[in-house]
Order: C-alpha cells, then structure tokens, then sequence
C-alpha cells in the first residue's frame, strides 16, 4: 500500500475563505486518507457538502466530531440536540462512506503501519478547571467573570443527558472497551477533537477557555492505548509535540483571522504517517 495518512480539523466552512481552502486540499496519490478531527461547520449541511467533496477526493475519510458539529444553531434547518443530532451525522457519514466513531476501526497498512485509526468521540467534563478554582461552579464564575465562555453553553445540548458531563462520561465507557477490545499487537493514531491532555492548553490566552477542552480521565489513553500518534484540534493552535514520548498533532486551520496572522497561503493537511 502506498500513500500517506493525512489529518486536518477545523474547517469552519461558514467562512467563504475556509472554503476556498478547503477546495484546495486534494491527495498526493490515489491511496491517500484524510482524518478530519471534527469543527467540519455548524449547519448540518455544510458538513454533509464537505465531507462528501472529501471523501470524492481522498481514498478514505476519518471523521470525528466536534462541538460545532454538534451545534444545534439557530440558522439550521436541521433542529435536532444532543445525542440525536450525533447519531444523525452519524447516519449521514455511512451514506457517504466516511468513517465515524461508531464504526469498526480501519487499519493504515502504508509506510508507519500497520496501525490501529480510532476516531474517538469523547467530549468534556470541566475538569480542566479555571486558575485558581477546585469546583465546576467556581470555574465556569470565573470563566463568565472574565467574558471568556464558549458557545456549546448556549448550543451544544447533551439531551438526553442532564448535562455536557454525564454525556462525557457515558462517551468515554464505551469507547474505553471498544479500544481494549483492539489488536493489542497494533499500535494506534488515537483521532480525538478535544486534546487527550491538558498540557496543550496551557498555551491558551484564556486559560479560562481550558474548562471545554477535554477531561483528566484521558491523561493516559496515548500510553494505555498504544499510541504512536495522537490527533486533535479545537485549540487551533497547529503545533507538534511530545508527552510520554508520543506524538501529538494539533491540525486546525482555524479561523480566517487567525491563519491569516500565520502568514501565507495556509497548507493545514498534516502528514501524520507515510
């Protein structure tokens, strides 16, 4: 098998520049996959329209959710919450042919492999906690306090759960025994929107803002489950680094705003194996 495993996240296509950039991203050879780690858009629409030009494109896509996905916006014909609304993507991925979290894992047997691809579809806890606070109430005051909230407050409803957590955990108990339950043989590239460990986040200007950015049950998923990369986005600050000796990649473009202030055209594939 030839070819390269490729990652992006964040797309945001509502903005007419990120889609420009997204008719831009096209494989090198006909056997290339692309991770798409989830922020694809809000309306359920648009994400259907990009995933589909992608999987055209690439010989397999590897979606993961993010919390934009997973908006229920106002200007979104499409007007299911919570659990539903995921299991619709879910449903619409598998008409497209696109891999999702709910689907049996693939494995890359190009150069870098054989490995285990899990795309993952973890959520948040608020255990990446505000400065200064030990409590989920004390951290979101202090987010308000300081006018740094995220949007999923407002839209990202975990119905049928009471809250964001409950919908958290029960995500990571299924997904926990789905990759005990892989080759223990193979290693594997761990796909996640939210990042498994809060180390990325403490380069963030708000650090108020770590509290939506994962859960301190991941912090040793990338050693406990073999990782030889682990993928994420959401932070949108793309970036390599190591933590236990494995490889993270941040692979958003993010915001026009904010890839702008990169300088350039933006080129956000990463070329995680191959």
């Amino acid at each position: 098998m030839t070819g390269a495993l490729y990652a992006v996240s964040d797309l945001h296509v509502s903005y007419a520049e990120n889609r420009a950039v997204v008719d831009g991203l096209r494989p090198e050879t006909a056997d290339d996959w692309l991770i798409v780690a989830g922020d694809v858009g809000e309306v359920f629409a648009d994400v259907e329209r990009t995933l589909r030009l992608l999987r055209d494109r690439f010989a397999r896509v590897v979606w993961a959710p993010g919390n934009h996905e997973l908006w229920t916006h106002p200007n979104d014909p499409v007007t299911l919450r919570g659990v539903a609304r995921y299991d619709a993507l879910v449903a619409m991925c598998r008409e497209l042919g696109v891999l999702t979290p709910e689907d049996d894992y693939p494995v890359w047997r190009g150069e870098g492999g054989p490995v285990t691809v899990a795309p993952l579809f973890l959520l948040y806890d608020y255990s990446f906690r505000a400065p200064g606070t030990t409590t989920k109430e004390e951290s979101l005051r202090a987010a308000y306090d300081a006018g740094v909230v995220c949007t999923d407050e407002m839209m990202l409803h975990p119905d049928p759960y009471p809250d964001r957590e409950s919908w958290c955990a029960a995500r990571l108990e299924v997904t926990r025994r789905r990759l005990e339950a892989t080759d223990p043989a193979l290693p594997t590239v761990l796909i996640t929107h939210w990042p498994l460990v809060r180390q990325p986040t403490e380069v963030l200007w708000f650090p108020e803002f770590a509290q939506w950015c994962g859960t301190d049950r991941t912090a040793d998923w990338h050693v406990r489950h073999r990782a030889a990369v682990a993928v994420y986005g959401h932070l949108h600050i793309p970036r390599t680094t190591h933590y236990d000796g494995v490889r993270f990649e941040e692979v958003s473009l993010g915001y026009p705003r904010e890839w702008r202030r990169r300088g350039g055209e933006p080129a956000p594939m990463k070329r995680i194996l191959g």
